[in-house]
């Protein structure tokens, strides 16, 4: 039985594409280091006049590379985001993005100016809808649309009217619950919030985070497919093989935890390091998307190698509840390099 195929969110822009992201920065060694929002809100005050038309072609371009490849359930590629966190929080009441507050992020890993939640959050406009519908044109794969779930995005800001992270995340929740069921009366039917802060914060998260998680999804029907993605973070440069990523046997931590949960569907990463494959019996409920390729290595994993490891993955968990993915969005990567990870990935999955 073939296995699925999926990915997880960013896909490198096509070089048409003017909008920076951190992808880009990070690449380029342009800095904005300390100051995330600032290339984007440079960027935005004298945007092309047909930057709307300008991401939607490289949208649909991206998700037909996808299904190229041979992905089956492929994602927009998240081409209009300068971050796949600040972007959801601009169309969100409550953040303000011209007053910038220092903090340190990621358990003491970043510094940063970052926005503030300086009222209420409130959910604005449906905003994903649009970028569902362009994305879900290009193929009659189900397309997959990805929100920053709640504890990461109140990591990755600077609160300044709560006090109250549990309250705090319940109304972001709220918010992006608003989001999801505007996609789902869309016809939208692959919904994943990321909550990568998970891997970092475990005890959060088993306090009042996953249950702000599951919160996201109230009321959501059961024939839309719920995931979440927890990675253990990105370095600072491609092939950087020395950098902080948080503990994987978390992942053991959360497990019961999850189980419990609305959601679906649970992505891991396993490529840039193994977990102990008896981790899968942690989940005897969920699908797991299980990281088969390295999203920050240069290296191009052979065909057998990653059939290897999904076989392997098979010994724990039965077909149709593993999808082979990559370990988390591929922005960092050349998009040639990206596209070949892919094609190599389905390859293995697909020969199952």
């Amino acid at each position: 039985m073939a296995l699925l195929t999926t990915v997880i969110g960013a896909h490198p822009k096509p070089d048409y594409v003017p909008t920076p992201d951190w992808f880009r920065l990070k690449a380029s060694a342009k800095g904005h280091s300390n100051r995330p929002t600032a290339a984007y809100d440079a960027f935005i005050k004298n945007k092309p006049h047909n930057l709307e038309e300008i991401h939607d072609r490289a949208t649909l371009e991206i998700v037909k590379e996808q299904v190229e490849a041979g992905i089956d359930i492929p994602t927009d590629g998240e081409i209009r985001r300068e971050n796949y966190i600040y972007y959801h929080c601009r169309h969100v009441n409550g953040f303000d993005f011209e007053h910038l507050t220092e903090k340190v992020m990621r358990c003491g890993s970043w510094t940063a100016e970052v926005p503030c939640i300086v009222r209420k959050v409130a959910a604005g406009a449906p905003f994903l809808v649009r970028d569902y519908k362009i994305a879900q044109q290009a193929t009659k794969a189900p397309v997959k649309i990805t929100i920053p779930g709640p504890l990461t995005i109140s990591d990755s800001t600077a609160d300044l009217f709560y006090n109250d992270e549990k309250k705090l995340g319940a109304d972001l929740a709220d918010a992006i619950n608003q989001e999801v069921l505007a996609l789902v009366d869309a016809g939208c039917r692959e919904i994943q919030v990321d909550e990568p802060l998970f891997a970092r914060m475990p005890e959060k998260a088993k306090a009042f985070a996953i249950e702000n998680l599951d919160r996201c999804f109230r009321n959501v029907p059961k024939d839309v497919n719920c995931s979440t993605h927890i990675c253990c973070g990105y370095p600072d440069r491609v092939d950087n093989e020395n950098y902080a990523k948080a503990d994987r046997n978390v992942y053991f931590e959360l497990a019961p935890y999850l189980e419990k949960t609305r959601i679906d569907c649970i992505s891991l990463e396993d490529a840039h390091r193994h977990n102990d494959l008896k981790l899968l019996e942690s989940f005897p409920t969920k699908k797991i998307i299980l990281g088969v390729i390295a999203i920050a290595r240069t290296r191009l994993e052979p065909v057998a190698e990653i059939k290897a490891r999904l076989s392997a993955a098979l010994e724990h968990i039965d077909a149709k509840r593993l999808i082979a993915g990559p370990d988390c969005g591929l922005g960092m990567l050349p998009r040639t390099l990206a596209r070949e990870k892919l094609h190599h990935m389905c390859q293995a999955a697909h020969s199952l």
